[in-house]
C-alpha cells in the first residue's frame, strides 16, 4: 500500500525527533551531491551539444546551446570564448566584445583567448585597443611574426602611420624582405605623402626580383598617382627592356604621349598594344568603351574609337566582342546600317549573347523596318524565351505592320515575364493601348492606358493618345480634356496636341474655344500640311456656320491625302456627317 503526503503533513513529519532530524541531514546531504552529479551531467551534455552545432555549421543553436551552460557555469573561461568567435562570425560584433573580455578575465594567460579579445576589438573598430592586446601578446611571444604583422596593421587601421611603420621595420629586420610587408609599408608612406620612401620599398622587390614585372607595374603606379610622370615613364620603358610587347607600358606611354600632343608616338604605342594578341580582348574592349562616352561629346572621337576597334578586331579576328564593340561604335553614331552589319557578325561567331541580338533588335526598330524587326525577334524569343525585351520588340514590329493581336500577345507575355525596366514597362502599356484600341477592345485600351500612366505620369504622348482616342468614341470626355490640357502644359508648342485639344473641345460641343485651339495649331507649318488636322478644321469650322470655309478645308484635306471614309460626301453634300 502507498502513502500519500501533502507537502505541510510532510514537512511536520520530519520535524518530529532527533532521530528523525539526523537522517534528514544525510538525506539532504546525498540529494545535493546527487544534484550536483545531475548538474554537471546536464552542462556536459549542453557543452557537447554547443560543440555539434558549430561544427554542423547552425551558428545560432550553438549560441544559444553554450548560453544555456552559462546558466550553470558562469566561470567557463572556454566557453566565453566559444560565444565571443560564434558572435564574430554572426556579426554582432557586441555581444562578441563582451565575451572575450569575460573569456580573457577567467584566463588571461591564454594566448588564443587574447587573439580573439584583439579580433573583437577590431570588429568593434577599436583598433587602438586590438593593437594593445597585441602589443602584449608580442612582448610574451618574441619570436610570433603574425603577434607583431597585426599589431602593425591594427595600427594603420588606427590611423597611427608612423607607429605601424616602426612595427612594420622591426618585423623586416626579423624576417628580411617580404612582398606582403612590402606593401603595407608603401601604403603607409604614401599616406604620409614619402613618394621617395615608398618607391625605395618596392625597389626592395625590384632588387631580389629583377624579372617580376608586377613589382614595376607598381612602382610606376607610385609615380604617377603622384604627378611624377618622368619617373613612372622611365619605369616603363625600363618594362620594354625586358618585355618590347608589354601592352600595359606601351598603353601608359601613348597616354603620356598623347597629353604632350605628340600622336605619332601614341599612335605608335597603342597600335603595338592592341595588335598584340596576348593582351586580353577584355582589357581592350575596357579602354576603347568610354570613348561610347566620349563620342557624345566629341564627334572626333568616333574615328579615333573606330580606328582602335579595327586594331581589336585585327588581333582577336574571331572574337565577336571586337564585333559587337565595333556595331556599339557605329549604333552610337546613328550609322545605322555599319552597326547592323557589326552586330550580325558577332552574332556569326557568338549567338548566346542576348545584348547584341538586343542591340540588333533595336538597330531595326530605329531604322523603322517592323518585317525585319519582327523576322529577327521570332528568333530571339525562340532562344531566349525569358527575356522581356524580345517580347516587347515582337509586340513593337506586330503593331507596326498592324498584326493587333500578335502584339497584344507578344506584350502581354513581355508583362507576365515581368522583369523589364519600368520604363518599357510604360511603353508597353501604351502601345497595349493603342491595340487595344485598334480592336475595339476599349475597356482593356482604357486600363493600359492609365496603367501606363500611373508608370509615367508625365508623359505627354501616351495623354495624347489616350485622350484622343476617348474623344474619337464620345466617351469620359472631362477625363479626355484633363489629359489633353496636362499634355499640352508638358509640350506647349506641340500641333498635335494643340489639334486633339481642340478635337476633344469639338466634340463637347464647345466649338469657340475648339476653333481658336485648332487655328493656333495651324499656325505651324507641320500641321498645314496634316490632312487630319485640316479635316478637323472644317468640321469646326461648319458647325460655326461658316460652310464655305469648312468645304475650302475639307478639300483641302482630301488634296494632302485624307483618308475620312465620309470626307467624300461632306465636300459633295456640303454638311458634316459624324
Amino acid at each position: 500500500m502507498r502513502i500519500y503526503f501533502t507537502v505541510i503533513g510532510l514537512a511536520g513529519i520530519l520535524l518530529m525527533g532527533a532521530c528523525s532530524g539526523a537522517k534528514q541531514s544525510a538525506s539532504r546531504g546525498n540529494t545535493s551531491v546527487k544534484n550536483a552529479a545531475v548538474l554537471s551531467q546536464r552542462a556536459d551534455s549542453l557543452f557537447f551539444a554547443a560543440q555539434r552545432s558549430k561544427m554542423l555549421g547552425d551558428y545560432r543553436t550553438a549560441i544559444t546551446q553554450y548560453a544555456d551552460y552559462l546558466r550553470l557555469n558562469k566561470n567557463n573561461a572556454t566557453v566565453n570564448y566559444e560565444l565571443a568567435r560564434l558572435f564574430i562570425e554572426v556579426q554582432n560584433a557586441g555581444n562578441a566584445l563582451i565575451f572575450a573580455r569575460r573569456a580573457v578575465a577567467l584566463d588571461p594567460d591564454n594566448h588564443w583567448f587574447q587573439v580573439t579579445l584583439a579580433d573583437a576589438y577590431a570588429v568593434n573598430e577599436k583598433f587602438d585597443s586590438a593593437a594593445i592586446v597585441f602589443e602584449g601578446l608580442t612582448s610574451k611571444f618574441p619570436d610570433n611574426e603574425d603577434y607583431l604583422y597585426n599589431k602593425g596593421v591594427l595600427l594603420a587601421k588606427a590611423n597611427k602611420p608612423a607607429s605601424a611603420l616602426a612595427a612594420f621595420d622591426l618585423l623586416e629586420s626579423k624576417v628580411g624582405v617580404v612582398e606582403e610587408l612590402i606593401y603595407q609599408k608603401q601604403k603607409l608612406l604614401l599616406k604620409m605623402s614619402m613618394v621617395d620612401e615608398a618607391a625605395t620599398e618596392i625597389k626592395k622587390l625590384i632588387n631580389r626580383e629583377p624579372q617580376e614585372i608586377r613589382y614595376y607595374y607598381l612602382l610606376a603606379e607610385i609615380y604617377d598617382a603622384n604627378d611624377r610622370i618622368e619617373n613612372a615613364a622611365e619605369v616603363y620603358h625600363t618594362i620594354l627592356t625586358k618585355d618590347p610587347d608589354n601592352p600595359r607600358a606601351l598603353i601608359a606611354l601613348a597616354s603620356y604621349a598623347k597629353k604632350n600632343n605628340d600622336m605619332n608616338t601614341y599612335w605608335a604605342n597603342l597600335t603595338k598594344a592592341f595588335a598584340n594578341p596576348g593582351y586580353s580582348i577584355d582589357e581592350k574592349v575596357a579602354y576603347v568603351y568610354p570613348y561610347l562616352q566620349m563620342m557624345n561629346l566629341d564627334t572626333t572621337k568616333l574615328d579615333e574609337g573606330l580606328h582602335l576597334t579595327s586594331l581589336i578586331i585585327k588581333a582577336h579576328p574571331e572574337d565577336a566582342k571586337a564585333y559587337a564593340l565595333r556595331g556599339d561604335m557605329f549604333s552610337q553614331a546613328d550609322m545605322l546600317d555599319s552597326a547592323e552589319a557589326s552586330y550580325k557578325k558577332a552574332l556569326s561567331l557568338d549567338d548566346t549573347r542576348f545584348s547584341v541580338w538586343y542591340q540588333l533588335m533595336w538597330i531595326y526598330s530605329r531604322k523603322e523596318d517592323p518585317t525585319a524587326l519582327l523576322t529577327l525577334s521570332n528568333n530571339v524569343t525562340t532562344k531566349f524565351p525569358k527575356e522581356f525585351m524580345g517580347y516587347y520588340f515582337k509586340g513593337v514590329a506586330s503593331f507596326l505592320l498592324q498584326q493587333y493581336p500578335n502584339a497584344i500577345n507578344s506584350l502581354n507575355a513581355a508583362l507576365e515575364i515581368g522583369n523589364g525596366e519600368k520604363k518599357f514597362l510604360g511603353d508597353i502599356y501604351s502601345l497595349l493601348g493603342d491595340s487595344y484600341h485598334a480592336t475595339a477592345q476599349h475597356r482593356q485600351s482604357d486600363s493600359s492606358y492609365e496603367k501606363a500612366l500611373l508608370l509615367r505620369p508625365k508623359d505627354a504622348l501616351i495623354m495624347n493618345n489616350y485622350s484622343y482616342y476617348l474623344s474619337l468614341r464620345g466617351e469620359n470626355l472631362d477625363r479626355a480634356a484633363e489629359l489633353s490640357r496636362q499634355s499640352l502644359e508638358l509640350e506647349p508648342e506641340s500641333p498635335t496636341y494643340m489639334d486633339t485639344y481642340a478635337w476633344i473641345l469639338f466634340r463637347q460641343e464647345k466649338f469657340g474655344e475648339a476653333k481658336q485651339w485648332i487655328e493656333k495649331a495651324l499656325q505651324y507649318p507641320d500641321a498645314q500640311k496634316n490632312p487630319n488636322v485640316l479635316e478637323h478644321y472644317g468640321d469646326i469650322l461648319f458647325n460655326l456656320k461658316e460652310v464655305t470655309k469648312a468645304v475650302e478645308y475639307w478639300q483641302m484635306a482630301k488634296d494632302k491625302g485624307a483618308s475620312s471614309v465620309d470626307l467624300a460626301r461632306k465636300i459633295a453634300e456640303k454638311r458634316y456627317i459624324q
